[in-house]
């Protein structure tokens, strides 16, 4: 993506490509919810944080380049807004269904981007040692931060009452400040990533304007409706 989200071209195996950066993760970032609580108890690594950032470990040099390189420009585009700790880890809650919470770790919401952070620059740098991060490129177009906002408001309400449910109140004003404090591409890749944990349902109309605003971002094909509850 590009800073004013202008569409970057899809090649080769980008095409298929169902999630980047920092919501990528979060997908990742959860049990399958079909293990029983037993079972889930039995499988819980021993240090839920090491096993954590051992995805962003694992994801670079093993998972698309595009995937993977999104992950150190998400966080730091997070890391380089104002934005309060609460909100960081209300969205990272939001985008994972709760399952890992950096609280229950000791760990604020920035503190925990900044562990993602820190685990993705060391883990290039195993390839490339002299690797420097580069600047975060955020995407602060006013017109395309409108329109984020705009779909979110279209669904703010059944998002809300489903994130509430999972006692996880604050879950869309937190989505908000995110595209309006800190990139509205990134907002809107955690928005669609909550909407898919929550299974909350859509008609095809919003499924289509969901699809043209992630095209106006450059993402690849089947990043927006991959998982969405169309119906």
């Amino acid at each position: 993506m590009t800073e004013q989200g202008e569409p970057a071209g899809r090649t080769g195996d980008e095409a298929f490509i169902l999630d980047i950066g920092l919501s990528w993760l979060a997908s990742k970032s959860a049990y399958p919810s079909w293990l029983s609580a037993e079972d889930s108890d039995r499988f819980l690594p021993p240090n839920p944080v090491a096993a954590q950032l051992g995805l962003v470990k694992g994801a670079v040099g093993t998972v698309h380049r595009t995937i993977a390189m999104q992950i150190g420009e998400d966080t730091r585009r997070l890391l380089a807004s104002a934005l309060p700790d609460e909100v960081l880890r209300t969205v990272w809650l939001g985008a994972t269904k709760g399952y890992f919470d950096p609280a229950a770790h000791g760990l604020s919401g920035r503190q925990w981007m900044a562990r993602i952070e820190d685990t993705w620059t060391a883990s290039v740098r195993e390839a490339d040692a002299m690797f420097v991060p580069p600047k975060p490129q955020p995407v602060t177009d006013a017109d395309l931060r409108r329109r984020v906002l705009d779909q979110i408001g279209t669904v703010a309400d059944a998002l809300e009452r489903a994130a509430d449910e999972r006692s996880l109140p604050g879950l869309v004003p937190a989505l908000k400040q995110v595209v309006t404090g800190a990139c509205a591409d990134l907002g809107f890749r955690l928005f669609l990533r909550a909407m898919k944990e929550y299974f909350v349902a859509i008609d095809e109309n919003h499924c289509e304007a969901f699809t043209a605003l992630g095209e106006r971002f450059g993402y690849p094909e089947f990043l927006v409706d991959d998982n969405l509850n169309v119906g």
